[in-house]
């Protein structure tokens, strides 16, 4: 078995990298937004051109974004979504959303002092994990059937 994982959410820290470099040998292959807050903001008003109004830039850009957002979800098997300690990540929780309506597996990754505003993202995903060790430890255990050592 192998699986198709997309990492959606904050993007201001380094727990991509420790769930991909967790999860070295397993047969997992991941995707996952642009990560380069710049280059995601304007991306948008850098192919389609430029606008005067902040709105119109934002919008050119997450339509742009868009594309590779809901073809990394449809693709994937499992969708690991990252609520982080800063920002209010709309977007993660939009995507959990739309991820859970395709029927796609979800793992909310999240800090525990979030619970409560996260109570009904949390109730529809398969796992809520704190730390992406618990997520290598999931995908660990969902390939092979072993528990963590």
């Amino acid at each position: 078995m192998a699986l198709k994982v997309y990492l959606s959410g904050e993007i201001h820290t380094d727990w991509r990298e420790q769930i991909i470099e967790g999860a070295q040998g397993l047969e997992v292959s991941f995707n996952a937004p642009v990560t380069d807050h710049g280059a995601s903001d304007d991306c948008g008003v850098a192919v389609l051109g430029a606008e005067e109004n902040k709105y119109w830039h934002d919008h050119k850009g997450a339509m742009v974004n868009a594309i590779r957002t809901r073809k990394g979800i449809a693709d994937a098997d499992v969708v690991v979504v990252r609520f982080g300690d800063k920002y209010k990540q709309w977007n993660a929780a939009f995507d959990a959303g739309y991820a859970a309506a395709l029927g796609k597996s979800v793992i909310v990754l999240s800090p525990p002092e979030h619970q409560h505003a996260l109570k009904e993202v949390h109730a529809a995903a398969l796992a809520v994990a704190e730390e992406p060790r618990q997520v290598v430890e999931i995908l660990t255990y969902v390939l092979t059937g072993k528990l963590p050592a």
